[in-house]
């Protein structure tokens, strides 16, 4: 074992410049950023998709609400244990089972009678989904040398910002055209397309080492993080229309969880047991870009919520015309992406992170400016700022991020990153969406119409975003260019 866990450290050193190796290593990364854009396209294709199945379905929002809450619900319990899948098992086979777990969970959701089992379906999808982020992330961190993962992230930041931007605008147009299924219609096919070519083309690129499996610290990440999530979606929820269970319960067994999981975790890090080593929290940088990207994610989740909300209930927008107005933005985003990523192997992340969380938060700001009168070329250009400012922080942060800790915790970096980052959009999500209810019923009381209510609701939705988003600003100023990060040894060796 001395021997392969030795290779798979050099990896990041060695793979990248033999000549022999550079062809298959561009080949894999193509074919999984290929794999992430499908599922993430998954994703957010749904979003525009609520009220016609309440109608389609005969259900109420609080149960069709749960297509969504059950799929982050599932995310936020299975990320905590790739890290430990990606030690055991190689590349090729964790790519298998990812996808053909999520291209069966799409079959599942095509040929759904009912709720019921489009639930079921959305939650297999979401177990494939959960493991293709931190399968890319880690096997870039292991194939690319420091100064070019700028570069490689960038083009990641192309999948995490123009899957999602095009998401409801094709929704929207199978939705105009087409009975809903055709969603799921649309994305088997690409999955299939996608399995089949990792299947005959990808190759082993890393080296598996034994990892033990803690059972015990796979259920109290289970109810710490599926806690934490389920009972901060409920918030919100709970905000508008009222819930059997209140709010609070799920989140005390989250948090109490969550004090038992990382108590158990100390324990077992030092005999390399862990199921999330906490050691790599130690590398200050990977701490304060995970800050600041977990800051961002309550900000950004919450207003995705609330865009939509605004533009079709307020302003009076169609599905399709809402995806139409969000898709400029996504574009800018995903064509911005390589550029900053060159940018960041020349200057380092601070440059490009302080202005771009200054104009995300001047966009939360000036959202709480929002009414009936608003025109749609103000809420256009807004978004693309909006859109900029984020292309000009997600590269840095996870470069700077997973470039500070050494390859051994690549790994748990990866898994700890996308675990924060499924609990804050929860968080962003029931503040948001928590105040507006209340904002909402506030201003009916007060004797406002629906709409103004309405409008009032989502202008104190983007304050809190707004006042977050100063936060983001802050730690930004925290995070800085990994030590060996340009060209030098990687951290670790």
């Amino acid at each position: 074992m001395t021997t392969d866990t030795a290779t798979f450290d050099a990896l990041p050193q060695s793979a990248p410049h033999h000549p022999d190796n550079a062809a298959r290593n561009r080949l894999v990364i193509g074919l999984l950023l290929v794999s992430t854009f499908v599922v993430f396209l998954n994703e957010t294709i749904m979003s525009v998709a609520i009220p016609h199945l309440m109608t389609d379905l005969g259900v109420t929002a609080s149960l069709a609400q749960w297509l969504t809450t059950a799929f982050l619900l599932t995310m936020a319990v299975v990320i905590p244990i790739t890290g430990f899948l990606l030690q055991r098992l190689n590349t090729r086979p964790i790519f298998m089972v990812a996808m053909s777990v999520f291209a069966a969970g799409t079959l599942i959701c095509a040929v759904s009678p009912g709720i019921e089992l489009l639930i079921v379906g959305r939650v297999v999808q979401a177990v494939g989904t959960a493991i293709m982020m931190p399968l890319l992330m880690t096997t870039v961190m292991s194939l690319v040398p420091p100064e070019g993962r700028g570069k490689v992230m960038g083009n990641i930041s192309i999948v995490m910002s123009v899957a999602p931007a095009i998401g409801p605008t094709i929704g929207g147009f199978i939705l105009a055209h087409f009975d809903w299924r055709f969603m799921f219609y649309f994305t088997l096919p690409i999955a299939i397309l996608a399995l089949v070519l990792g299947a005959s083309r990808i190759r082993n690129v890393s080296t598996p080492r034994y990892a033990p499996l803690d059972v015990l610290s796979v259920i109290l990440s289970a109810f710490a993080f599926g806690g934490l999530v389920y009972g901060l979606s409920s918030l919100g929820e709970g905000a508008e229309h009222g819930s059997a269970i209140p709010a609070w319960a799920p989140i005390a067994v989250g948090l109490v969880s969550m004090a038992v999981f990382v108590w158990r975790q100390f324990g077992l890090q030092n005999d390399d047991k862990a199921l999330l080593d906490l050691r790599t929290l130690q590398h200050k940088n990977y701490t304060f870009a995970l800050i600041t990207m977990a800051v961002a994610m309550v900000a950004l989740l919450g207003s995705s919520i609330l865009l939509p909300i605004y533009t079709q209930k307020v302003l009076g927008l169609d599905t399709l015309q809402t995806g139409m107005l969000l898709l400029p933005g996504g574009l800018l985003m995903g064509v911005l992406g390589p550029v900053v990523g060159r940018l960041y192997d020349r200057v380092g992340p601070k440059p490009l992170l302080v202005p771009g969380v200054i104009a995300v938060s001047a966009v939360m700001w000036a959202l709480t400016l929002v009414s009936q009168h608003t025109p749609v070329w103000a809420v256009v250009a807004g978004h693309i700022v909006l859109s900029v400012g984020l292309a000009f922080t997600f590269t840095p942060l996870f470069t700077s991020s997973m470039s500070s800790v050494p390859p051994k915790f690549y790994s748990h970096a990866s898994a700890i990153l996308g675990s924060v980052q499924q609990v804050a959009g929860a968080a962003g999500i029931a503040l948001f969406v928590a105040v507006m209810s209340l904002q909402t019923a506030a201003g009916a009381a007060a004797g406002l119409d629906a709409v103004d209510a309405l409008a009032a609701g989502i202008r104190g939705g983007f304050l809190c975003g707004a006042i977050v988003s100063l936060l983001m600003i802050v730690a930004a100023f925290f995070v800085k260019r990994p030590e060996g990060g340009h060209g030098g040894p990687a951290m670790g060796h």
